[in-house]
């Protein structure tokens, strides 16, 4: 169970890297369509910093994720990791509610599953 825990924390942590490069370093067109947002909005340079904005909450998210498997063990790894995948669920949710409903698919069911599985190692 162990291996998969890892292989899905590893998951989310990669999804959002991808997010922000995404939000970063994405093209107007393409992050218009994936935050399903007008082009003429997304070229505006206050949603620019704001979509760079999230993207470094992003990575920042994806790297402490990281982070936390390599320097934490036991306990405190499982609960660093358990509190970073419940705050991934809770934006998720709200993203899903005032953006686009799909973020919650996209970014909240795998830190759910991944929730999950982590649960049952403290079972």
């Amino acid at each position: 169970m162990i291996i998969i825990l890892t292989f899905l924390i590893y998951f989310v942590a990669i999804e959002h890297l991808v997010i922000m490069g995404l939000e970063i370093f994405g093209k107007p067109e393409q992050q218009a369509k994936l935050f399903d947002m007008p082009l003429s909005f997304v070229n505006q340079a206050p949603a620019k910093a704001a979509l760079g904005n999230m993207g470094i909450y992003n990575g920042m998210l994806a790297v402490v994720l990281l982070v936390s498997q390599w320097v934490l063990t036991g306990q405190p790894r499982l609960i660093t990791t358990a509190l970073l995948l419940v705050y991934i669920v809770i934006v998720a949710i709200y993203g899903s509610l005032t953006v686009k409903k799909s973020i919650f698919w996209f970014q909240g069911m795998p830190a759910l599953v991944t929730f999950l599985v982590l649960l049952t190692q403290f079972l």
